[in-house]
């Protein structure tokens, strides 16, 4: 188990990453601008949003912008989600045949009520056969382009399937397994259970296995590995607004400096960098601009910068605009301290599970249910 300053390399097939960090797909929060950034901050294995397989195949316009990578972006990370096992079989062969990825993984963690009410995203390990066929299929037609998996729990609490779904994994040749700690049910609220990434590490012996939940700084992932013997951290809400945690990550896992304590006009710094990537990434500075706005919240949480001028950056329509709005900070204002500090994101609060009718009956996919699961392939992600 790791200590704070003991660097430890992680290998995801015939990947290393000097730091076992990886950034969890959100999504329209992981796209090629927000991973560059993130990238300029610290090393790690930065994740597509998710890629529906059915429109990905279908290589509709979005899906096929969302698949391409900056040329700075020298591992190309992609995750899928799919339902049916030919068509998740289908958009691997075309990532492989068309040289689009060097990593690929599927999302088996989404707890959207209108994925897992067809039977997807967290719902979908309680079927184990349709479960097996998708991995199996998967890792087949990856090759030699290490192919994993990013799960929940289980569905609730009494409908657990990570421990059964991470020996088929393993079985059928995965490159690694990431285990986000709560249940569909829990959302994102409470507090993750880091208990049953131990008991998942125990059980899987031969493929990394990663942690997420609830890692809002470097020494969060310090604790998690020495807890948990994983081998990496999966972080998601906690690097929102807040990209130099991937610098923190690298200091505290392999002791290569201090902790980052932003000053506003830091801060201010890099959320212009985010807004200049995004009118790249998009090559549009209408819309760059506007999909900069749903990140102010979370790049000043804690500072003091008013509401008014809150409002007007949650509202600017041109780089030119945020020039002037963030000219208006009193730059040399310090690091606030823990008011910057903790959980990032919406939690949500606990709820049942939206399933199809008689999910739970069995763990084997019935007939009756293979339609409903087809409609879950949607665009949504999470986990």
């Amino acid at each position: 188990m790791p200590a704070a300053g003991a660097a430890r390399p992680l290998r995801i097939g015939p990947l290393e990453l000097d730091v076992p960090v990886v950034l969890a797909p959100m999504a329209g929060i992981t796209n090629t601008a927000f991973r560059r950034l993130c990238r300029e901050y610290g090393a790690g294995l930065y994740v597509s949003e998710m890629i529906t397989s059915r429109a990905l195949v279908e290589r509709t316009p979005e899906s096929m912008r969302l698949i391409r990578h900056h040329e700075s972006e020298t591992t190309r990370s992609i995750q899928l989600y799919g339902v049916d096992p030919a068509t998740v079989r289908d958009a691997v062969t075309m990532l492989v045949a068309e040289d689009r990825a060097d990593h690929i993984d599927l999302n088996f963690g989404c707890p959207v009520p209108k994925v897992t009410r067809k039977g997807g995203g967290a719902a979908l390990p309680w079927k184990l056969d349709l479960f097996r066929e998708i991995v199996e299929n998967a890792v087949r037609a990856a090759g030699d382009i290490p192919l994993t998996i990013k799960m929940r729990k289980g569905i609730d609490p009494g409908h657990l399937t990570y421990l059964e779904a991470g020996r088929i994994a393993e079985g059928a040749g995965v490159a690694s397994i990431a285990l986000h700690a709560r249940t569909a049910s829990e959302f994102y609220s409470g507090a993750a259970d880091w208990d049953a990434i131990g008991t998942l590490k125990e059980t899987i012996t031969s493929v990394p296995v990663l942690g997420n939940g609830d890692i809002w700084s470097g020494d969060d992932a310090v604790q998690m590995m020495q807890q948990t013997g994983c081998d990496g951290v999966v972080v998601g809400r906690g690097c929102l607004g807040k990209p130099w945690l991937f610098g923190d990550l690298h200091s505290s896992l392999t002791g290569g400096g201090s902790k980052a304590e932003p000053s506003l006009g830091a801060v201010a710094d890099a959320f212009r960098r985010h807004a200049e990537l995004l009118v790249e990434f998009f090559g549009d500075e209408d819309r760059g601009c506007r999909d900069i706005r749903k990140h102010v919240a979370w790049y000043f949480k804690g500072y003091p910068v008013g509401g008014d001028l809150r409002a007007a950056l949650a509202t600017s329509e041109s780089l030119a605009q945020i020039d002037e709005l963030l000219g208006q900070l009193d730059r040399g204002q310090p690091y606030p301290g823990s008011d910057a500090e903790g959980q990032r994101g919406r939690a949500g609060t606990p709820k049942s599970p939206a399933l199809p009718d008689r999910w739970l009956e069995s763990r084997e996919l019935a007939a009756s249910h293979r339609a409903e699961v087809a409609a879950a392939e949607l665009h949504h992600s999470g986990g």
